[in-house]
């Protein structure tokens, strides 16, 4: 017999809170505020009332962020820094 009232397990989308991830990134969270202000730098960010959550991973997220601005050559860097402005 299945049970009429199953349930779900929770979403498992991880979040970082600011505070989290300006001690990740080793930045006051300050500049978090200052690039969700902005809008032109940091990860993607949710709110949630008062509360500001970055996703930890997916398109935009943390780990995405991370990844996007790792380098393994000087040269990478410096085409990287021109083609983005």
């Amino acid at each position: 017999m299945l049970d009429p009232n199953p349930t779900l397990p929770p979403a498992e989308i991880h979040y970082l809170t600011e505070s989290e991830l300006a001690i990740r990134w080793r930045l006051s969270p300050k500049t978090l505020q200052r690039w969700r202000s902005t809008g032109d730098r940091g990860p993607r960010f949710a709110k949630f009332s008062k509360r500001i959550l970055y996703p930890l991973e997916g398109l935009g997220g943390v780990v995405d962020m991370e990844q996007r601005i790792l380098c393994r050559s000087t040269p990478e860097q410096a085409l990287t820094e021109v083609t983005n402005r």
